[in-house]
């Protein structure tokens, strides 16, 4: 799924586009990039400072050195992919000796990697590709763990913003996981949460059902399902009112109890739903060939498991089973 064809572009108005940024993703420098020459004088801001954000990584070398001619370019190119997960220093020796008469390097191409302004880990010689990246990888964790961090903390913010009702900025969130992840479950989820949220049903639906077979297999992508389901469903009951009423004139009439509970489910009143169905299983588990608890159950899938009210109902429920 591009981001040019995903159904929630245009949702909720221009207020929904999916460009907002899902983290502090680390941006280049006005016109440093993330490789810039040093000097002594500036050592201390542009290695041991800077490397109080990320690693940074300080290429001594020299102009008459041929294997630091080799190693150079393979360092900015693998620091220039790695997009700010660490910096390149560049210290010409032959200008600049001290630092490197300090760190006790005898022979170039030296590498010396600075973590919260310290030397941290190193090494000498022209080595190939791979073993940069390797250098790398332990210094600043696997390439892509910084996002994979990122992707699950904007989760996180956007399910309380949708918790809050704040179904704009949720959304806003979730659009952009969408584009760092196209197949990401939990955010496609929550956008078509969004989606009911914003009384936009059928485009939430048309969104889930276009997703790839197996994706769509994902359990909280099939619990969004059921919610709609269910929605719909409570939309052809009647009068939450009217019930009610029956159900003030005659307390077991559990046809229409259900039928309560069933719109109260929807209207996200949770609590008096299940209370409901627990009340029709109290008095008659008979009815509708134990339909109260199947229904309840069906609640249940779409709440979640440790959504406090399904942790409430449970225990009710286990408390009338096995009585």
């Amino acid at each position: 799924m591009s981001g040019s064809d995903n159904p929630y572009n245009g949702s909720f108005g221009n207020q929904m586009s999916a460009t907002a940024s899902y983290g502090a993703v680390p941006q280049p420098a006005a016109g440093g990039g993330y490789i810039k020459d040093t000097t002594t004088a500036n050592f201390t801001k542009d290695v041991l400072e800077e490397s109080r954000n990320q690693p940074v990584l300080v290429d001594f070398w020299a102009p008459w050195c041929g294997p630091c001619k080799q190693l150079t370019p393979v360092l900015e190119k693998v620091v220039n992919e790695g997009q700010g997960r660490v910096k390149l220093v560049k210290m010409n020796i032959d200008d600049h000796p001290s630092i490197a008469g300090q760190l006790g390097i005898q022979s170039i191409p030296a590498v010396i990697a600075f973590v919260n302004g310290r030397p941290a880990d190193g090494f000498m010689g022209a080595v190939p590709e791979s073993q940069v990246r390797q250098f790398i990888d332990r210094l600043a964790g696997p390439e892509g763990a910084d996002q994979a961090a990122e992707i699950e903390g904007a989760l996180a913010q956007a399910g309380e913003l949708l918790a809050a009702g704040n179904i704009n900025e949720a959304g806003q969130l979730y659009g952009a996981v969408m584009q760092a992840d196209p197949e990401n479950a939990k955010a496609l989820a929550g956008m078509a949460e969004c989606l009911i949220a914003a009384d936009q049903h059928g485009e939430a639906r048309q969104m889930l059902s276009e997703l790839p077979e197996e994706l769509g297999k994902d359990a909280g992508i099939q619990a969004v399902l059921k919610k709609l389901d269910q929605i719909e469903e409570a939309r052809k009951l009647g009068d939450p009112v009217a019930l009610e009423r029956e159900l003030a004139l005659n307390p077991d009439h559990h046809e229409a109890r259900l039928k309560l509970a069933k719109i109260l489910n929807v209207e996200g009143k949770r609590e008096e739903a299940a209370e409901h169905l627990l009340t029709i299983m109290r008095k008659d588990r008979a009815f509708d060939d134990d339909g109260a608890r199947r229904q309840l159950l069906q609640f249940f899938e779409v709440w979640g498991f440790k959504d406090p009210v399904t942790v409430s109902a449970r225990r009710k429920l286990s408390s009338i089973l096995f009585s």
